[in-house]
Protein backbone atom coordinates (compact mmCIF):
# COMPACT_ATOMS: atom_id res chain seq x y z
CA UNK A 1 0.00 0.00 0.00
CA UNK A 2 1.25 3.55 -1.01
CA UNK A 3 2.25 5.86 1.47
CA UNK A 4 1.42 9.61 1.14
CA UNK A 5 2.57 12.38 2.76
CA UNK A 6 1.38 16.21 2.42
CA UNK A 7 2.34 19.64 2.44
CA UNK A 8 0.02 22.17 2.68
CA UNK A 9 2.49 24.99 1.75
CA UNK A 10 0.97 28.83 2.59
CA UNK A 11 2.72 31.55 1.06
CA UNK A 12 2.23 35.26 1.31
CA UNK A 13 0.14 35.62 -2.40
CA UNK A 14 -0.95 31.25 -2.45
CA UNK A 15 -0.65 27.83 -0.99
CA UNK A 16 -0.76 24.32 -2.52
CA UNK A 17 -1.47 21.25 -1.23
CA UNK A 18 1.52 18.48 -2.65
CA UNK A 19 1.54 14.87 -1.95
CA UNK A 20 4.85 13.41 -1.49
CA UNK A 21 5.53 9.30 -2.09
CA UNK A 22 8.20 7.18 -3.10
CA UNK A 23 8.22 5.38 -6.08
CA UNK A 24 10.98 2.73 -7.67
CA UNK A 25 13.25 4.38 -5.23
CA UNK A 26 12.80 8.28 -6.65
CA UNK A 27 10.37 10.77 -4.38
CA UNK A 28 7.30 12.00 -6.32
CA UNK A 29 5.27 15.04 -6.06
CA UNK A 30 1.79 15.82 -6.62
CA UNK A 31 0.07 19.30 -6.83
CA UNK A 32 -3.60 18.38 -6.15
CA UNK A 33 -4.68 22.05 -5.05
CA UNK A 34 -3.89 25.26 -4.98
CA UNK A 35 -5.39 28.40 -4.05
CA UNK A 36 -4.82 32.30 -3.75
CA UNK A 37 -3.94 34.20 -0.58
CA UNK A 38 -2.84 38.03 0.14
CA UNK A 39 -3.20 40.73 2.98
CA UNK A 40 -6.77 42.55 3.06
CA UNK A 41 -7.76 46.04 4.67
CA UNK A 42 -10.00 45.67 7.57
CA UNK A 43 -10.33 48.17 9.74
CA UNK A 44 -7.87 50.39 8.69
CA UNK A 45 -5.19 47.25 9.10
CA UNK A 46 -3.22 45.09 6.71
CA UNK A 47 -4.69 41.21 7.92
CA UNK A 48 -4.46 37.80 6.62
CA UNK A 49 -8.32 35.68 6.24
CA UNK A 50 -7.43 32.50 8.24
CA UNK A 51 -11.00 31.94 7.86
CA UNK A 52 -10.76 31.44 4.03
CA UNK A 53 -7.14 30.07 4.49
CA UNK A 54 -8.72 27.17 6.94
CA UNK A 55 -11.82 26.89 4.49
CA UNK A 56 -8.74 26.12 1.99
CA UNK A 57 -7.35 23.91 3.93
CA UNK A 58 -9.92 21.73 4.52
CA UNK A 59 -11.23 22.09 0.75
CA UNK A 60 -7.25 20.54 -0.32
CA UNK A 61 -8.20 17.75 2.34
CA UNK A 62 -11.33 16.54 0.73
CA UNK A 63 -9.57 16.79 -2.43
CA UNK A 64 -7.45 13.78 -1.24
CA UNK A 65 -10.02 11.70 -0.55
CA UNK A 66 -11.76 12.17 -3.61
CA UNK A 67 -9.10 11.50 -5.84
CA UNK A 68 -8.53 7.95 -3.68
CA UNK A 69 -4.86 9.36 -2.07
CA UNK A 70 -5.70 9.82 1.60
CA UNK A 71 -2.75 10.97 3.49
CA UNK A 72 -0.97 9.07 6.63
CA UNK A 73 0.14 12.01 7.55
CA UNK A 74 0.38 16.08 7.08
CA UNK A 75 1.79 19.12 7.77
CA UNK A 76 1.51 22.80 7.29
CA UNK A 77 4.12 25.57 6.77
CA UNK A 78 4.06 29.05 6.35
CA UNK A 79 5.57 32.42 6.39
CA UNK A 80 7.14 33.66 9.80
CA UNK A 81 6.76 36.16 12.57
CA UNK A 82 3.00 36.37 12.06
CA UNK A 83 0.66 34.95 15.27
CA UNK A 84 -3.04 35.04 16.80
CA UNK A 85 -4.20 35.94 20.52
CA UNK A 86 -6.18 33.50 22.09
CA UNK A 87 -8.40 34.02 24.52
CA UNK A 88 -9.59 31.45 27.69
CA UNK A 89 -12.45 30.17 25.13
CA UNK A 90 -9.78 29.62 21.91
CA UNK A 91 -11.56 32.50 20.51
CA UNK A 92 -9.13 35.03 17.96
CA UNK A 93 -8.41 38.11 19.98
CA UNK A 94 -8.95 41.15 17.52
CA UNK A 95 -7.81 40.89 13.90
CA UNK A 96 -5.37 38.66 12.47
CA UNK A 97 -3.28 41.73 11.15
CA UNK A 98 0.06 40.92 8.80
CA UNK A 99 3.47 41.56 8.78
CA UNK A 100 3.29 44.03 5.95
CA UNK A 101 0.84 46.43 8.54
CA UNK A 102 2.26 49.67 9.42
CA UNK A 103 1.08 49.22 13.06
CA UNK A 104 5.25 48.31 13.94
CA UNK A 105 6.34 52.14 13.05
CA UNK A 106 8.12 53.19 16.31
CA UNK A 107 8.04 49.89 18.03
CA UNK A 108 11.41 49.13 17.78
CA UNK A 109 12.16 52.17 19.77
CA UNK A 110 9.84 50.93 21.97
CA UNK A 111 11.43 47.93 22.39
CA UNK A 112 15.00 49.57 23.23
CA UNK A 113 13.85 51.99 25.61
CA UNK A 114 13.90 48.61 27.48
CA UNK A 115 16.82 46.37 26.24
CA UNK A 116 19.21 48.13 23.73
CA UNK A 117 18.97 46.46 20.10
CA UNK A 118 23.09 45.47 21.14
CA UNK A 119 21.98 43.40 23.74
CA UNK A 120 18.64 41.92 22.08
CA UNK A 121 20.58 40.12 19.37
CA UNK A 122 23.28 38.93 21.65
CA UNK A 123 20.47 37.18 23.46
CA UNK A 124 18.77 36.03 20.29
CA UNK A 125 21.15 35.97 17.30
CA UNK A 126 17.55 37.46 14.92
CA UNK A 127 17.80 39.91 12.40
CA UNK A 128 16.26 43.20 12.94
CA UNK A 129 13.27 43.27 10.95
CA UNK A 130 10.57 45.57 11.86
CA UNK A 131 7.55 43.51 11.50
CA UNK A 132 9.19 40.61 14.05
CA UNK A 133 6.48 39.16 16.19
CA UNK A 134 8.79 41.41 19.34
CA UNK A 135 7.35 44.32 17.61
CA UNK A 136 4.05 43.42 16.76
CA UNK A 137 4.16 42.34 20.21
CA UNK A 138 4.70 45.43 21.21
CA UNK A 139 2.46 47.11 18.96
CA UNK A 140 -0.65 45.12 20.98
CA UNK A 141 0.84 46.25 23.99
CA UNK A 142 0.87 49.96 23.10
CA UNK A 143 -2.23 50.26 21.04
CA UNK A 144 -4.41 47.32 22.61
CA UNK A 145 -3.39 46.40 25.99
CA UNK A 146 -6.88 45.13 26.34
CA UNK A 147 -6.33 42.02 23.80
CA UNK A 148 -2.52 41.56 25.21
CA UNK A 149 -4.98 41.48 28.81
CA UNK A 150 -7.57 38.88 27.53
CA UNK A 151 -4.78 36.73 26.01
CA UNK A 152 -4.23 33.14 26.81
CA UNK A 153 -2.05 31.61 24.07
CA UNK A 154 0.17 32.75 21.47
CA UNK A 155 0.52 30.32 18.39
CA UNK A 156 2.11 31.33 15.12
CA UNK A 157 0.09 31.00 11.71
CA UNK A 158 0.56 27.68 11.36
CA UNK A 159 0.68 26.22 14.52
CA UNK A 160 -2.72 27.84 14.56
CA UNK A 161 -3.94 25.65 12.13
CA UNK A 162 -2.78 22.59 13.34
CA UNK A 163 -4.38 23.70 16.52
CA UNK A 164 -7.96 23.85 14.55
CA UNK A 165 -7.31 20.51 12.96
CA UNK A 166 -5.94 18.51 16.20
CA UNK A 167 -7.42 20.79 19.22
CA UNK A 168 -3.59 20.36 20.43
CA UNK A 169 -1.90 23.50 21.09
CA UNK A 170 2.45 23.41 20.10
CA UNK A 171 4.58 26.20 19.23
CA UNK A 172 7.12 24.55 16.32
CA UNK A 173 11.04 25.66 16.80
CA UNK A 174 11.63 26.92 13.73
CA UNK A 175 9.18 29.54 13.43
CA UNK A 176 9.04 30.20 16.91
CA UNK A 177 12.68 31.66 16.36
CA UNK A 178 11.40 33.60 13.84
CA UNK A 179 9.80 35.84 16.51
CA UNK A 180 12.69 37.24 18.20
CA UNK A 181 12.49 35.97 21.56
CA UNK A 182 13.88 32.49 21.53
CA UNK A 183 17.02 31.75 23.05
CA UNK A 184 19.30 30.02 20.47
CA UNK A 185 21.37 28.28 23.57
CA UNK A 186 18.22 26.58 25.56
CA UNK A 187 16.21 26.96 22.29
CA UNK A 188 13.26 27.97 24.15
CA UNK A 189 11.44 30.89 24.69
CA UNK A 190 13.71 33.61 26.25
CA UNK A 191 10.81 34.47 29.94
CA UNK A 192 13.45 36.55 31.22
CA UNK A 193 13.29 38.98 27.90
CA UNK A 194 9.29 38.09 27.60
CA UNK A 195 9.00 38.97 31.09
CA UNK A 196 10.87 42.51 31.00
CA UNK A 197 9.44 43.58 27.97
CA UNK A 198 5.93 43.46 29.58
CA UNK A 199 4.98 40.89 27.70
CA UNK A 200 2.34 37.57 29.42
CA UNK A 201 4.83 34.97 29.79
CA UNK A 202 2.01 32.60 29.98
CA UNK A 203 0.48 33.35 26.93
CA UNK A 204 3.93 31.35 25.48
CA UNK A 205 3.92 27.39 25.05
CA UNK A 206 5.63 24.75 24.77
CA UNK A 207 8.48 24.47 21.90
CA UNK A 208 8.13 21.30 20.02
CA UNK A 209 10.61 20.48 17.39
CA UNK A 210 9.93 19.26 13.75
CA UNK A 211 9.26 15.94 13.22
CA UNK A 212 6.92 15.51 16.56
CA UNK A 213 2.85 14.15 16.28
CA UNK A 214 0.82 17.13 17.07
CA UNK A 215 -2.05 14.24 17.36
CA UNK A 216 -4.77 13.33 14.99
CA UNK A 217 -7.81 15.21 13.41
CA UNK A 218 -10.40 15.96 16.35
CA UNK A 219 -13.70 14.50 15.62
CA UNK A 220 -15.55 17.48 14.16
CA UNK A 221 -13.06 17.29 11.53
CA UNK A 222 -13.05 13.82 10.71
CA UNK A 223 -16.60 13.52 10.22
CA UNK A 224 -16.31 16.81 7.72
CA UNK A 225 -13.55 15.55 5.86
CA UNK A 226 -14.64 11.32 5.97
CA UNK A 227 -10.98 10.38 7.24
CA UNK A 228 -8.27 10.76 9.64
CA UNK A 229 -5.07 11.53 9.54
CA UNK A 230 -2.28 12.11 11.37
CA UNK A 231 -0.76 15.79 11.59
CA UNK A 232 3.28 15.87 12.30
CA UNK A 233 5.13 18.60 12.50
CA UNK A 234 7.22 19.78 9.75
CA UNK A 235 9.73 22.89 9.87
CA UNK A 236 6.61 25.70 10.04
CA UNK A 237 8.76 28.10 8.87
CA UNK A 238 8.63 27.78 5.06
CA UNK A 239 12.39 28.62 4.97
CA UNK A 240 13.50 25.66 7.20
CA UNK A 241 11.42 23.73 5.27
CA UNK A 242 13.02 24.62 2.02
CA UNK A 243 16.59 24.44 3.47
CA UNK A 244 15.74 20.78 4.43
CA UNK A 245 15.62 20.26 0.98
CA UNK A 246 18.65 21.77 -0.39
CA UNK A 247 20.49 18.85 -1.91
CA UNK A 248 24.17 18.81 -0.79
CA UNK A 249 25.46 16.67 1.93
CA UNK A 250 28.76 18.57 2.29
CA UNK A 251 29.91 21.87 3.72
CA UNK A 252 31.08 24.11 0.35
CA UNK A 253 28.32 25.56 -0.52
CA UNK A 254 25.19 28.40 0.17
CA UNK A 255 21.77 28.02 -0.07
CA UNK A 256 19.22 30.21 -1.58
CA UNK A 257 15.59 30.03 -1.11
CA UNK A 258 14.23 32.44 -3.38
CA UNK A 259 10.48 32.88 -3.75
CA UNK A 260 8.52 36.08 -2.37
CA UNK A 261 11.67 36.49 -0.21
CA UNK A 262 15.38 35.42 -0.65
CA UNK A 263 16.59 33.68 1.95
CA UNK A 264 20.67 33.36 1.85
CA UNK A 265 23.17 31.80 4.04
CA UNK A 266 25.01 28.56 5.27
CA UNK A 267 23.72 25.70 8.04
CA UNK A 268 25.33 26.27 11.80
CA UNK A 269 25.47 24.13 14.71
CA UNK A 270 25.97 27.19 16.73
CA UNK A 271 24.65 30.48 16.10
CA UNK A 272 26.83 33.57 15.46
CA UNK A 273 25.01 36.40 17.84
CA UNK A 274 28.24 38.50 17.54
CA UNK A 275 28.19 42.53 17.32
CA UNK A 276 30.13 41.61 13.62
CA UNK A 277 26.98 39.50 12.97
CA UNK A 278 24.48 41.85 13.98
CA UNK A 279 25.89 44.97 11.87
CA UNK A 280 26.02 43.00 8.91
CA UNK A 281 22.59 42.22 9.25
CA UNK A 282 22.42 38.52 9.21
CA UNK A 283 20.16 35.84 11.63
CA UNK A 284 20.02 32.35 13.15
CA UNK A 285 17.10 31.08 12.55
CA UNK A 286 16.28 27.32 14.04
CA UNK A 287 16.33 24.77 11.67
CA UNK A 288 15.70 20.78 11.93
CA UNK A 289 17.51 19.31 14.40
CA UNK A 290 18.44 21.89 16.39
CA UNK A 291 20.79 23.42 13.23
CA UNK A 292 20.98 26.72 12.63
CA UNK A 293 20.03 28.82 9.28
CA UNK A 294 22.47 31.52 9.62
CA UNK A 295 21.40 34.17 6.94
CA UNK A 296 20.17 37.45 5.49
CA UNK A 297 16.70 38.22 4.75
CA UNK A 298 16.52 39.86 1.18
CA UNK A 299 13.26 41.15 -0.28
CA UNK A 300 13.42 38.88 -3.39
CA UNK A 301 10.99 38.27 -6.09
CA UNK A 302 8.31 40.02 -4.36
CA UNK A 303 9.45 42.96 -6.01
CA UNK A 304 8.91 41.45 -9.42
CA UNK A 305 5.56 39.82 -8.00
CA UNK A 306 4.14 43.36 -7.46
CA UNK A 307 5.30 44.75 -10.67
CA UNK A 308 3.70 41.83 -12.62
CA UNK A 309 0.32 42.40 -10.96
CA UNK A 310 0.65 46.16 -11.39
CA UNK A 311 0.64 45.03 -15.64
CA UNK A 312 -2.74 42.82 -14.77
CA UNK A 313 -0.31 39.77 -14.83
CA UNK A 314 -0.29 40.43 -18.42
CA UNK A 315 3.53 38.73 -18.33
CA UNK A 316 4.30 35.48 -17.16
CA UNK A 317 7.84 35.29 -14.79
CA UNK A 318 9.30 33.34 -17.93
CA UNK A 319 8.58 36.13 -20.26
CA UNK A 320 9.48 39.11 -17.89
CA UNK A 321 12.80 37.20 -17.41
CA UNK A 322 12.97 37.43 -21.54
CA UNK A 323 12.09 41.00 -21.41
CA UNK A 324 15.00 41.07 -18.46
CA UNK A 325 17.84 39.89 -20.97
CA UNK A 326 16.73 42.08 -23.65
CA UNK A 327 17.41 45.32 -21.55
CA UNK A 328 20.41 43.75 -19.85
CA UNK A 329 22.39 46.82 -21.02
CA UNK A 330 20.17 49.27 -18.38
CA UNK A 331 22.37 49.52 -15.44
CA UNK A 332 20.16 51.04 -12.93
CA UNK A 333 19.81 49.82 -9.94
CA UNK A 334 18.24 49.64 -6.36
CA UNK A 335 18.71 48.67 -3.24
CA UNK A 336 16.27 45.74 -2.95
CA UNK A 337 15.93 45.93 0.97
CA UNK A 338 15.12 49.37 1.18
CA UNK A 339 11.93 50.15 3.63
CA UNK A 340 10.55 51.95 0.19
CA UNK A 341 9.67 48.13 -0.96
CA UNK A 342 8.17 46.84 1.44
CA UNK A 343 4.62 47.65 0.97
CA UNK A 344 4.46 50.26 -1.86
CA UNK A 345 1.49 51.18 -2.99
CA UNK A 346 2.48 50.99 -6.60
CA UNK A 347 5.77 49.28 -6.70
CA UNK A 348 6.60 50.32 -10.60
CA UNK A 349 6.40 53.87 -9.24
CA UNK A 350 8.24 53.07 -5.98
CA UNK A 351 11.47 51.58 -8.45
CA UNK A 352 11.59 54.73 -10.62
CA UNK A 353 11.51 57.36 -7.92
CA UNK A 354 14.37 55.73 -6.23
CA UNK A 355 16.01 56.07 -9.66
CA UNK A 356 14.95 59.39 -9.57
CA UNK A 357 16.45 60.09 -6.31
CA UNK A 358 19.40 58.51 -6.38
CA UNK A 359 20.45 60.66 -10.01
CA UNK A 360 19.73 57.05 -12.30
CA UNK A 361 18.24 56.29 -15.73
CA UNK A 362 14.65 55.85 -14.84
CA UNK A 363 13.33 52.54 -16.30
CA UNK A 364 10.39 52.80 -19.04
CA UNK A 365 10.05 49.49 -20.31
CA UNK A 366 8.94 46.62 -18.70
CA UNK A 367 11.82 44.62 -19.51
CA UNK A 368 14.11 47.81 -18.15
CA UNK A 369 12.09 47.52 -15.00
CA UNK A 370 12.43 43.88 -14.87
CA UNK A 371 16.21 44.42 -15.10
CA UNK A 372 16.73 46.61 -12.57
CA UNK A 373 15.03 44.16 -10.39
CA UNK A 374 16.96 40.93 -11.13
CA UNK A 375 20.32 43.17 -11.62
CA UNK A 376 19.90 44.41 -8.41
CA UNK A 377 18.90 41.18 -6.46
CA UNK A 378 22.38 39.68 -8.06
CA UNK A 379 24.42 41.99 -6.81
CA UNK A 380 22.48 41.93 -3.22
CA UNK A 381 23.61 37.91 -3.53
CA UNK A 382 27.01 38.88 -4.29
CA UNK A 383 26.95 41.30 -1.44
CA UNK A 384 25.58 38.72 1.23
CA UNK A 385 27.90 35.88 -0.34
CA UNK A 386 30.81 38.42 -0.08
CA UNK A 387 29.89 39.24 3.92
CA UNK A 388 29.49 35.47 4.76
CA UNK A 389 32.57 34.52 3.70
CA UNK A 390 34.12 37.02 5.73
CA UNK A 391 32.44 36.85 8.96
CA UNK A 392 33.26 32.83 8.74
CA UNK A 393 36.88 33.36 7.64
CA UNK A 394 36.29 30.57 4.46
CA UNK A 395 34.98 30.40 0.98
CA UNK A 396 32.07 28.16 -0.90
CA UNK A 397 32.40 27.02 -3.92
CA UNK A 398 28.60 26.93 -5.06
CA UNK A 399 25.16 27.92 -4.46
CA UNK A 400 21.84 26.11 -4.53
CA UNK A 401 18.94 28.05 -5.39
CA UNK A 402 15.48 26.12 -4.49
CA UNK A 403 12.44 27.25 -4.64
CA UNK A 404 10.30 29.01 -7.47
CA UNK A 405 12.89 31.57 -8.59
CA UNK A 406 15.23 28.35 -9.09
CA UNK A 407 13.16 28.68 -12.04
CA UNK A 408 14.67 32.31 -12.92
CA UNK A 409 16.92 31.41 -15.19
CA UNK A 410 18.02 35.05 -16.26
CA UNK A 411 18.79 35.70 -12.73
CA UNK A 412 20.11 32.44 -11.93
CA UNK A 413 22.61 33.36 -14.87
CA UNK A 414 23.55 36.84 -13.24
CA UNK A 415 23.26 35.33 -9.72
CA UNK A 416 26.47 32.91 -11.13
CA UNK A 417 28.81 35.92 -12.55
CA UNK A 418 28.01 38.18 -10.00
CA UNK A 419 29.31 35.98 -7.15
CA UNK A 420 31.73 33.93 -9.14
CA UNK A 421 30.14 30.95 -8.14
CA UNK A 422 28.67 27.66 -9.59
CA UNK A 423 24.88 27.99 -9.08
CA UNK A 424 22.84 24.98 -8.81
CA UNK A 425 19.15 25.34 -9.31
CA UNK A 426 15.99 23.16 -8.11
CA UNK A 427 13.92 21.66 -6.48
CA UNK A 428 11.14 24.37 -7.45
CA UNK A 429 8.70 22.85 -4.91
CA UNK A 430 11.22 22.94 -2.56
CA UNK A 431 9.36 24.16 0.95
CA UNK A 432 6.32 21.61 -0.15
CA UNK A 433 9.43 19.16 -0.50
CA UNK A 434 11.24 19.87 3.09
CA UNK A 435 7.82 19.51 4.57
CA UNK A 436 7.34 16.39 3.23
CA UNK A 437 10.89 15.11 4.11
CA UNK A 438 10.59 15.95 7.68
CA UNK A 439 7.49 13.56 7.90
CA UNK A 440 8.76 10.79 5.84
CA UNK A 441 11.86 11.21 8.56
CA UNK A 442 9.24 10.48 11.17
CA UNK A 443 8.08 7.91 9.62
CA UNK A 444 10.72 6.32 9.22
CA UNK A 445 11.30 6.25 5.34
CA UNK A 446 14.78 8.08 5.54
CA UNK A 447 17.05 7.10 8.32
CA UNK A 448 18.92 10.56 8.79
CA UNK A 449 19.02 13.69 7.13
CA UNK A 450 21.68 13.27 4.42
CA UNK A 451 20.02 10.00 3.52
CA UNK A 452 16.81 12.21 2.79
CA UNK A 453 19.00 14.87 0.82
CA UNK A 454 20.69 12.24 -1.30
CA UNK A 455 17.08 10.76 -2.16
CA UNK A 456 16.21 14.98 -3.26
CA UNK A 457 19.30 14.62 -5.37
CA UNK A 458 18.45 11.49 -7.15
CA UNK A 459 15.15 12.51 -7.30
CA UNK A 460 14.73 15.82 -8.84
CA UNK A 461 16.64 17.25 -12.03
CA UNK A 462 18.60 19.96 -11.28
CA UNK A 463 20.40 22.55 -13.53
CA UNK A 464 23.61 24.08 -13.51
CA UNK A 465 25.03 27.50 -14.25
Amino acid sequence: MQNYYLAVDIGASSGRHILGYIKDGKIQLEEIYRFENGMVKKDGSLCWEHDKLFAHIKAGLKKCKEIGKIPCSMGIDTWGVDFVLLDGNDQVIGNTVGYRDKRTQGMDDEVYKIIPEEELYQRTGIQKQIFNTIYQLMAVKKKSPQDMEKAEHLLMTPDYFHFLLTGQKLNEYTIASTSQLLNPVTKDWDFELIEQLGFKKEIFGKIAMPKTSVGHFKKEIVDELGFDCEVVLPATHDTGSAVLSVPANDDDYLYLSSGTWSLMGIERSEADCSLKSMKANFTNEGGVDYRFRYLRNIMGLWMIQSVRHELKDAYSFAELCSLATEADHFTSRVDVNADVFLAPDNMTEAIKQYCRDSNQAVPETVGELAAVIYQSLADCYAETVREIEEITGRSYRRIHIVGGGANAGYLNELTAKATGKEVYAGPTEATALGNILAQMLKAGEYASIPEARQAVMNSFDIAHY
